[in-house]
């Protein structure tokens, strides 16, 4: 029973100590710009944009490559009603 409540007693100051130990972590400065993470997360960002654009250009190009083919098939609908 004893060595139970001294491994929960250690077991809680050590939680103390490392909560304690995180608030004195130094703190970013605006002087010192976005960390590593925040600047991973702009070029993911910027990633996801530039791909946006693309695909956005691709949709595009088979919209009108589904209108022209759209077209001729109307065309040759027409023709072959008119031959009935």
């Amino acid at each position: 029973m004893l060595v139970r409540f001294n491994f929960i007693r250690a077991a809680l100051a050590a939680g103390v100590l490392i909560a304690g130990l995180s608030a004195c972590e130094k703190q970013e400065t605006a002087a010192e710009g976005p960390g590593p993470a925040e600047r991973a997360g702009q070029q993911i960002d910027q990633a996801a944009k530039r791909a946006g654009e693309e695909l956005n250009k691709v949709a595009e190009k088979a919209g009108k490559g589904l209108q022209e083919a759209g077209a001729k098939l109307e065309d040759k609908a027409q023709e072959a009603q008119k031959k009935e």
